[in-house]
Order: C-alpha cells, then sequence, then structure tokens
C-alpha cells in the first residue's frame, strides 16, 4: 500500500552543462538553467505565461586554459521574468575574464556578483562550473599523475575517496591505507 499523498507538479529547473576541449587546446564550458512552472498565469503587464513556457532560459560560456584560468565569458538571456531588465546584466559577468576556477572561484563570484550586482540564477549557474571542469580534467590529469607516479588527484577530495575507503581499496590499491 502506498502512503505517499498526491503531489502537484509546480516549478522544474533543468540545468545542463558541457564541457568541449577546442583544437586550440582551450575548454568551453557551457552551462544552462531554464524554468518553468507547471501552470498557467497572467504577468503584470498583462502577458499571460502557460505551463512550459520559460520563465528563466539562460546560458553562459566560459573559454578556459587547462589549468582553468577563464579567457573569456559570455552570458546570455532568452527568457527571463522581467526582459530587458534581466538582460542588461549580461555583460557585467565579462568580469569573470581572469579569474581562476580553481582558486577560489565560488567566494569570488559571491563577491563580485552580490544582490544587486548580478543575477542570483546567472551566479548560481556559474558557481557549478568548478566542479564540472575538474570532471572534464579527470582523464587527463589521472594519466599525467599516473606518469609522474603521482597520486590521483581526486583521492581525498570526498567521503568515498578518502584513502581507508573500500572504494580507494577496490579502484586505487596501490594508494589505499587501512586505518
Amino acid at each position: 500500500m502506498n502512503n505517499t499523498p498526491a503531489r502537484t507538479p509546480i516549478h522544474t529547473r533543468r540545468i545542463e552543462m558541457q564541457t568541449f576541449l577546442r583544437e586550440d587546446d582551450k575548454w568551453d564550458l557551457e552551462a544552462t538553467l531554464l524554468d518553468v512552472k507547471a501552470y498557467a498565469f497572467t504577468k503584470k503587464n498583462g502577458a499571460v505565461v502557460n505551463p512550459g513556457d520559460a520563465i528563466h532560459d539562460m546560458k553562459i560560456c566560459l573559454t578556459v586554459t587547462e589549468d582553468g584560468l577563464i579567457e573569456d565569458a559570455k552570458a546570455s538571456y532568452i527568457a527571463a521574468p522581467y526582459n530587458e531588465v534581466c538582460f542588461s546584466i549580461q555583460e557585467a559577468y565579462r568580469q569573470l575574464i581572469g579569474l581562476h576556477l580553481l582558486r577560489g572561484f565560488r567566494q569570488k563570484v559571491k563577491e563580485k556578483f552580490a544582490k544587486t550586482e548580478g543575477c542570483t540564477h546567472m551566479s548560481e549557474l556559474v558557481a557549478l562550473l568548478p566542479t564540472v571542469f575538474v570532471q572534464s580534467l579527470a582523464k587527463r590529469r589521472n594519466k599525467r599523475n599516473a606518469d609522474l607516479g603521482k597520486r590521483p588527484f581526486q583521492l581525498e577530495g570526498c567521503h568515498a575517496l578518502r584513502l581507508d575507503s573500500p572504494a580507494v581499496q577496490e579502484f586505487y590499491p596501490e594508494w589505499y591505507k587501512a586505518d
């Protein structure tokens, strides 16, 4: 017997992130955020938003070097609740150029785009990019570390990959250290 109460869909947020290795050995990191409602509503200006219509539809593309230095940043909006007022913040995200994804990046994003200096949704999306970048580099970094006899970079980076864990014992036995 199922005791779960009936549920009514209200809001859906989809985030998609992709990385691309360019022929010039730089990386393009693209992230999109799409928000939709499951119900129709009328905005103050009289515009009707139907179920499934985008409330937020935004994208950020960062071009970074292999070590994580941001060389280009392009934010764009297809849909936002306040249209052009929201769209006007796009250029501010060029301030990401010169930051490093792997050196205090999230804190710097919080500082640069705090409150009215940025878009909450775009800043949240941007803050997810360092982890995606690390995932993209994993194969290359692990090969380089193995060639140098160095420990895989991800070990000791999370609970599952602590040196005394069963996962390390199984997948990285040469680095396993029992309690």
